[in-house]
């Protein structure tokens, strides 16, 4: 049963999605363009938490010997995270100036499209996606490569930006709830250059409704544990289930899955 707010036994999750955390993340978004590793840091926190407790949800155990594969992993912000989780992290990221954007050198890391992974059927533990989804073209594309890279019986982490949120033009935002191409180009004339999330480009408007369809969609392949927003408390997840309501409330959407251990993939 698809449960779009988290229902049923609580997740472990929950108890960390309080509205000070809430808080917290969201006043770090103001360092995204200009202190990225401050950003990114604090991200990064919240994801290896958000993938533990899931995790142990799920087995009934910590992070250790599992391989994390981390869709859009970009310069690899992650990787000391899930290293200390005794986690093996493998980020796959298309661009290459993104992969070294930072500096940061990640042992394993792999050049590669989320829509074509370069992995094999049921390779990893864990397939990680945090806030990518709307930069690639086709997002269900992408989420149907990493249900077919997980093992059965291990998890898969989809979370997106939703167009209609507040932060769905990212740093063209508010103005693409004027549409996308008149925010991207009120950008160019207000800072003379381009934005480096360029809409239909970079950038696509991704709603809520089309992760909740894939997750329906995926149901029998995939066995759905959770959909909630990812930035609020646990006492606002309920938004997720309101039709309308949620692309201007829910921000972020998250998509948690396993691959039941009877399906193989062909």
């Amino acid at each position: 049963m698809l449960r779009s707010d988290a229902t049923g036994p609580r997740p472990r999750f929950a108890r960390r999605a309080t509205l000070r955390r809430s808080l917290r993340l969201l006043s770090s978004f103001r360092f995204e363009q200009t202190d990225p590793g401050r950003f990114y840091g604090g991200i990064a926190d919240d994801t290896a938490d958000l993938v533990t407790d899931f995790y142990r949800d799920l087995t009934g155990r910590d992070l250790t010997g599992t391989t994390v594969v981390d869709v859009g992993g970009g310069p690899g912000y992650f990787a000391e995270r899930f290293a200390a989780e005794g986690a093996r992290y493998i980020p796959i990221e298309p661009d290459p100036t993104e992969m070294h954007a930072a500096g940061l050198t990640v042992a394993g890391a792999v050049r590669g499209s989320g829509m074509a992974l370069p992995i094999r059927d049921d390779a990893v533990d864990i397939c990680l996606s945090s806030n990518v989804g709307e930069h690639v073209p086709d997002p269900w594309l992408m989420a149907e490569e990493m249900l077919r890279i997980t093992k059965p019986g291990g998890l898969i982490i989809l979370s997106y930006t939703v167009w209609l949120g507040p932060f769905g033009g990212h740093e063209t935002g508010p103005w693409h709830y004027l549409g996308g191409e008149y925010a991207a180009r009120r950008y160019i004339r207000r800072t003379g250059h381009q934005p480096k999330n360029r809409f239909g480009i970079s950038l696509f408007a991704v709603t809520a409704a089309a992760g909740l369809r894939w997750a329906h969609r995926a149901e029998g392949r995939a066995r759905v544990l959770a959909t909630f927003p990812r930035y609020h408390p646990h006492w606002a997840w309920w938004v997720t289930r309101v039709p309308g309501i949620r692309e201007l409330l829910v921000s972020n959407l998250v998509v948690v899955a396993t691959k039941p251990i009877h399906i193989r993939s062909s």
